[in-house]
């Protein structure tokens, strides 16, 4: 699959920070550093151009340690960070880190947080509302069982620009279904949110075909379009379920019927129109590229 502009979502990390509650030693291909060195050849391969990172602890520092790999890393659009909602000076903290141009938003870990309405709590309005108003994006960690509750909470801040990530993480292993895809498409038509087309293979059965994956992302395809499909690695959270490259080998097939405007947005175009990447920062070149000029 060549010729993909942007990796919506992506991960970098460093265990020996503390900071990852979740990565641990079981995780034993995860168990390591993860840094802009190790993707850059995935990349070339793929020919991928420029990547988002997107945060995997919820500390503001690992925000910070991944915005300065951003500045030390040409073909890294931007960083989607944290902050802790219900802190008193979370908004503060959000306006401080707006300054930065590659500070994209902010994903909280809403799949790992019990209470399923918590983005609906009273306390979280503030934070959502100075999202909305300093233009930064929401990327919303869901489940199935919180696709009811995103839906209300886009109705309460429509001013408010979310990203499903990982489609909300559909059950493609037990073979569920019919629940994922009313939610979704309810969200989808009541709304301007956009969907990552990115973490089905880690939902999948470990020995996954394409055909697995196949009636999911046709019905991404069919609900939000092209126009609101981002793809994204996932990497390397990826590599539990095949790797980067069998899931772009496989991205290859399932967008096999678009046409070429239609692949350009999924593999680029919604992502640099979503997360706003020319405005924030200069078009810089990425491996793939870099490579071709060498």
């Amino acid at each position: 699959m060549n010729g993909v502009a942007i990796d919506a979502h992506q991960h970098f990390w460093q265990p020996a920070r503390g900071d990852y509650g979740w990565l641990t030693a079981d995780l034993e291909p995860l168990y390591r550093d993860f840094l802009p060195a190790d993707l850059a050849p995935l990349m070339q391969r793929a020919g991928v151009a420029r990547t988002v990172v997107v945060q995997a602890a919820p500390t503001v520092a690992e925000t910070r340690f991944l915005l300065g790999l951003a500045h030390e890393t040409d073909w890294i659009a931007g960083v989607v960070g944290w902050v802790d909602f219900a802190a008193a000076d979370a908004v503060d903290t959000l306006r401080a880190l707006a300054g930065d141009p590659l500070f994209l938003g902010v994903r909280p870990m809403v799949q790992d947080i019990p209470d399923p309405d918590w983005m609906l709590d009273a306390q979280r309005v503030p934070v959502f509302e100075a999202l909305a108003t300093l233009d930064l994006s929401f990327d919303a960690l869901v489940r199935p069982v919180h696709l009811p509750r995103l839906r209300r909470l886009v109705e309460r801040h429509p001013a408010l620009r979310v990203v499903v990530d990982h489609a909300a993480k559909p059950e493609i292993a037990d073979g569920r279904f019919d629940g994922w895809a009313e939610d979704l498409a309810g969200l989808a038509r009541d709304s301007q949110a956009t969907c990552k087309l990115s973490g089905l293979v880690t939902e999948a059965l470990v020995d996954w075909r394409t055909d697995d994956l196949r009636r999911y992302a046709d019905h991404l395809f069919a609900t939000f379009g092209t126009g609101r499909l981002m793809w994204g690695s996932d990497w390397p959270v990826v590599e539990l379920a095949g790797g980067y490259r069998a899931w772009t080998d496989a991205t290859g097939l399932l967008l096999e019927g678009l046409g070429a405007e239609e692949r350009d947005g999924v593999l680029g175009d919604v992502a640099r129109e979503f997360y706003r990447l020319d405005d924030r920062a200069p078009e810089r070149a990425g491996p793939a590229e870099e490579e071709r000029s060498a």
